[in-house]
């Protein structure tokens, strides 16, 4: 038996027993121990209550109006006392608790769709704590056991101790506002842009991207004239889709539709440093949940 149930909960499963039976005999047989230790057990539980539960006659026992009342709590108590043990023994084995899971805004356009449901099919009783964060505030969140894993875009920058699985790699498209005289073109050099005004990612808050899309217009042989900077992919479509500038975008985004954007495909752009996404995750901390996830994820790499 264990020993939390047998020592905590004793006299309150003593008592359950007692009362279901009505009998002190019948109710030790259940028990698996001997009547006076049950006779024992119920009368410190009484002294510790100060109230009486039952009611001695010579032919049994009968619940005081005290007992009745307090039945019903019993066994309440018992229920989530078998809950809170179970919830433990989850945890440990990975199958069970809360796992916590920071996600970078550019993968709910299909990564974090694949990877949800086949994790919620796998492990049921793990409850996932799913929020949206920049890469580093997720790499700072799992360094902090804010979070157990992040979905991270790469490259990363930043010196961190959190390791990181590679996902999948992606390559740079550009987006145009639709009444760019370029973006109708059907071949277009990354060059032919120098004089465009560029939508450009945060260097502080989206170091990896900023330094990837700063990086290929440089080997294009200019640099960009930045109009505006953000931390969001998302929100960089919407300053493109304003007509603020053209912007180096993951393809990926270009499942974000827009009758106000065209996407171009640049061939240089393909074989340039690549970006992607990564699991982020700290091996020192990593609960059981964590490496069923990562476990998860490593069979479905593309």
């Amino acid at each position: 038996m264990d020993p939390i149930r047998s020592v905590d909960l004793r006299r309150i499963r003593h008592f359950v027993a007692l009362a279901e039976r009505l009998n002190f005999t019948r109710a030790a047989q259940d028990l698996h121990i001997v009547q006076p230790a049950l006779t024992v057990s119920i009368r410190k539980l009484e002294q510790e209550l100060g109230t009486q539960l039952f009611i001695r006659e010579p032919r049994g026992v009968s619940l005081t109006h005290s007992g009745q009342a307090a039945l019903q709590e019993a066994y309440r108590i018992l229920f989530h006392a078998e809950q809170f043990v179970d919830l433990v023994h989850n945890t440990e084995r990975g199958v069970g608790g809360i796992l916590r899971v920071g996600f970078v805004g550019s993968t709910s356009f299909g990564l974090l769709q694949k990877l949800v449901p086949r994790f919620r099919t796998e492990h049921p009783r793990v409850e996932l704590e799913l929020r949206e964060a920049t890469s580093s505030r997720i790499l700072q969140m799992i360094e902090q056991e804010e979070l157990n894993l992040g979905l991270v875009r790469t490259p990363l920058l930043q010196h961190s101790n959190v390791s990181l699985l590679e996902l999948d790699r992606d390559c740079f498209v550009v987006a145009l506002p639709v009444d760019n005289p370029w973006a109708h073109k059907p071949r277009l050099r990354l060059s032919e842009l120098a004089d465009e005004h560029f939508v450009m990612y945060s260097a502080a808050d989206a170091a990896g991207l900023h330094a990837s899309a700063m990086a290929a217009c440089q080997r294009a042989g200019f640099m960009p004239s930045v109009k505006q900077e953000a931390v969001q992919i998302q929100t960089v479509l919407a300053l493109v889709e304003s007509g603020l500038g053209v912007a180096l975008i993951p393809s990926v985004m270009r499942k974000y539709q827009s009758t106000r954007i065209q996407y171009r495909s640049i061939p240089e752009l393909t074989r340039s440093q690549p970006i992607g996404w990564a699991l982020a995750f700290d091996q020192e901390t990593e609960t059981m949940a964590g490496r069923h996830f990562r476990g998860m994820v490593s069979t479905q790499r593309t």
